[in-house]
């Protein structure tokens, strides 16, 4: 590793495993400090045991519970410079417009969008007090494209992620902050397994419009959340920064 986060301290949420987990690795690796967030404690403890850094317990939804989150990095590492707003989910229920209730839409839009709210309100003082920082909010592959295999609330979200993420990245770039989105295809993540084993005909479905024929690994999108948090991406705000192996650029795949 090329020690590029040598002296920051970062905040991952969801960190407790998938792109989270991998991204507190791959953070830790390149030299930061990290605080590693989550519901899961026992999870989150051992990934947090494993990079070096601390584990701080949140629910994202909660403001008081991000404030303390936030204060935790600055009273036990000393700073922050990176913040990785990483935590969502993609429950069952959340499916077609059709049959997806009120309540199921409005849980996924408070832990996939309301808590990316939260962290940037939390985090962007504390980033401009200290001199700019990187903030990457995970938005979603599907915040820029239509699917008949529908989660629209899941989807709805992460449009909003990419919007916010956009007009912050926008409104604090001369104050030293840099905000993006980060765009991932279909993931081989716990949510992406537990799709193919309740149902491989609309897993499978997924599967075949990526030109590189296989899903992501949760390394290769911390490779590129390290990149944005690094001073490597100096020049890159207010982007939607997609890894997705090529969705969106193709007509067919290859056979």
């Amino acid at each position: 590793m090329t020690g590029r986060l040598e002296g920051k301290v970062a905040v991952v949420t969801g960190a407790a495993s998938g792109i989270g987990a991998a991204s507190a690795r791959r953070f830790a690796a390149e030299g930061a400090k990290v605080v590693v967030a989550d519901l899961a404690a026992d999870a989150g403890r051992a990934v947090a045991e494993e990079v070096g850094g601390t584990f701080f317990e949140v629910d994202v939804t909660d403001a008081e519970q991000v404030a303390a989150m936030y204060r935790h990095a600055l009273e036990v590492h000393g700073g922050l410079q990176v913040c990785f707003n990483n935590a969502g989910i993609s429950p069952p229920e959340d499916d077609s417009i059709l049959s997806t209730g009120l309540e199921a839409w409005r849980r996924v839009q408070e832990v996939n969008l309301t808590s990316v709210y939260l962290c940037c309100k939390e985090a962007l003082p504390l980033l401009v007090e200290g001199g700019g920082g990187s903030i990457i909010n995970t938005a979603s592959f599907v915040a820029l494209m239509g699917s008949a295999t529908s989660q629209i609330s899941y989807t709805a979200s992460k449009g909003g992620v990419l919007a916010l993420s956009r007009e912050l990245g926008v409104q604090f770039a001369r104050q030293g902050v840099r905000v993006n989105a980060l765009c991932p295809g279909p993931v081989s993540t716990p949510l992406l397994e537990e799709l193919f084993a309740k149902d491989p005909e609309r897993a499978a479905r997924r599967l075949v419009h990526v030109p590189m024929g296989r899903f992501g690994r949760p390394e290769e999108i911390a490779a590129a959340a390290a990149f944005l948090a690094s001073d490597d991406s100096s020049f890159v705000t207010a982007s939607s920064f997609v890894v997705d192996g090529g969705i969106q650029g193709a007509y067919v795949t290859p056979l």
